[in-house]
């Protein structure tokens, strides 16, 4: 038996998948395997002026000059949902990030509501004015990035929403000496399923030249 847990030295052997030959869906191999995973919390007003307020968490910086942020909401039976649609209406979003304080809220928020009705007031959380867009920020929230919408691109079953930021929000509970401080920022990421994880962890590694 060898450290690998296989006999003959032979490694163990693990599960293929042939996507070929796969009848089902890789969501759960792909939302289990890419993990942790930021959760863009987007708050976005539609044209009716309903404050709609979703999280997805197939999130990433897309771009740094200029700066773009990017989700990916995956697409309803019947096309957008209210988000991507709203950012594509209105060309505005704001993306809030999500904080251990707000776990309980965010999930609130994923619930499936009527058009017409506000995440915000579902969660009972607060609005703050956004500065340089119309829909609302989260009050609280440590960072938020407000965002005009730069792109939307189809992917298969996916909407991605690349938007540019215009205006950053930085609680002073985040910053050190005037700078974000990455310690500071207690973010929760996404796992699969229920679960999710803490930032608190953390190490440091020196990148080789």
């Amino acid at each position: 038996m060898t450290d690998n847990g296989s006999e003959n030295g032979e490694r163990a052997e693990g599960l293929e998948i042939d996507v070929d030959d796969h009848d089902s869906s890789l969501y759960r191999v792909l939302s289990s395997a890419v993990v942790p995973r930021p959760i863009a919390w987007v708050s976005t007003r539609s044209e009716e002026g309903v404050d709609n307020l979703a999280p997805y968490s197939f999130f990433t910086v897309a771009s740094v000059e200029p700066p773009i942020l990017l989700f990916a909401p995956v697409d309803d039976t019947d096309g957008l949902k209210d988000t991507p649609r709203n950012a594509r209406d209105t060309g505005e979003f704001v993306i809030n990030l999500v904080t251990e304080e707000f776990a309980e809220a965010m999930n609130e928020t994923s619930a499936t509501l009527p058009v017409d009705e506000s995440e915000f007031d579902h969660a009972g959380l607060e609005r703050a004015d956004s500065t340089a867009v119309d829909p609302p920020r989260v009050a609280g929230a440590a960072v938020a990035f407000e965002c005009t919408l730069h792109d939307l691109v189809d992917v298969g079953g996916s909407t991605l929403v690349l938007g540019e930021v215009r205006h950053v929000h930085l609680a002073d509970s985040v910053t050190t000496d005037g700078t974000i401080d990455v310690a500071e920022i207690d973010a929760v990421g996404r796992l699969t399923g229920s679960f999710y994880a803490r930032t608190e962890d953390r190490f440091s590694l020196e990148r080789p030249p």
